[in-house]
């Protein structure tokens, strides 16, 4: 994915409220954000942090705590002040470029005149719609897994074995065969995996934590199928934490 200039690039903030997943877009909010992700701080101290009127960080903080992300409490020292702080979890970052828009004007570019790759468009729709997804707020990871799940119930019979290492081959030619990364068991016990070039994330921008909600669901639902229950999978590593490739877990946990 190509860079956009650091002007076209503004950073949006992801928090987990209990309400859903909230985008913070804002330069003004995401600057106070950034202050309240360090420590509680009293209005009087964000103002002055901020540049900003006090007219104006209020209504932002009254918005924010309207929105489940930020609370606040009575100062003990003197209770005609507030204490601000975050009251949701930071999922992590994302920038508005340019980049994917770029990436789609040259992926067309250069199939004027012939067929084009379809898998590298069906890859780069894939990630155009989670990206803007993510930056409305929308978490689709849960619809994502129940996708995967559905999947890997279907293909279960496909890659049944009954020796658990010709099964782990079976899985891994279905990656590469379908283009979805390349698989390496790297581990027995516990039982853990590792894709390379993940179609799922390696071309999503850095979240800060795992992102194939899709993989997890296949996965899932093949070792329940596998084993009789669920014997937990776990990822631990991925491109979208700036990892060089996704790590699962499979059980030992």
């Amino acid at each position: 994915m190509k860079n956009g200039n650091v002007q076209d690039q503004v950073p949006i903030e992801l928090f987990a409220t209990d309400s859903g997943i909230r985008a913070i877009d804002s330069p003004v909010l995401v600057k106070i954000l950034a202050m309240l992700k360090e420590r509680e701080m009293p209005f009087d101290e964000i103002v002055a942090n901020s540049g900003k009127a006090k007219s104006t960080i209020s209504v932002h903080l009254n918005r924010m705590i309207e929105a489940g992300v930020i609370g606040s409490r009575l100062d003990p020292d003197d209770r005609r002040k507030k204490i601000f702080f975050i009251n949701s979890s930071y999922l992590g970052g994302l920038q508005k470029e340019a980049g994917i828009d770029d990436d789609i004007r040259d992926y067309f570019t250069r199939a004027k005149g012939g067929l084009p790759d379809m898998f590298a468009f069906y890859r780069l729709m894939f990630r155009a719609i989670r990206v803007e997804l993510y930056r409305q707020g929308v978490n689709i990871e849960p619809i994502l897994t129940d996708a995967g799940y559905k999947i890997g119930q279907a293909l279960y019979e496909s890659v049944r074995s009954d020796d658990l290492g010709e099964m782990l081959g079976n899985i891994a030619r279905f990656w590469s065969d379908h283009q979805l990364g390349r698989m390496v068991v790297a581990s027995m016990d516990p039982l853990t995996i590792y894709v390379y070039d993940c179609f799922e994330c390696a071309d999503l921008p850095q979240l800060g934590r795992p992102a194939c909600a899709f993989d997890i669901g296949i996965l899932k639902a093949i070792f329940i199928a596998r084993f009789g229950k669920d014997p937990g999978i776990k990822e631990i590593g991925c491109y979208a934490m700036g990892d060089g490739r996704c790590t699962f877990v499979i059980g030992g946990q």
